[in-house]
């Protein structure tokens, strides 16, 4: 028996809502935008 996803667009982003450009790597479930602004206090680095 499959279960529905709960997060993508259905849900959007744990943060602020949005339905677009949803990161779910790691689970994490944030839009690209407020994980650029999460990122470095995660422990993400930017190279180059």
């Amino acid at each position: 028996m499959k279960t529905k996803k709960e997060f993508g667009r259905k849900k959007g982003c744990q943060r602020c809502g949005r339905k677009r450009g949803i990161v779910r790597r790691y689970g994490m479930h944030l839009c690209r935008q407020c994980f650029r602004e999460v990122a470095p206090e995660i422990g993400f680095k930017k190279y180059s």
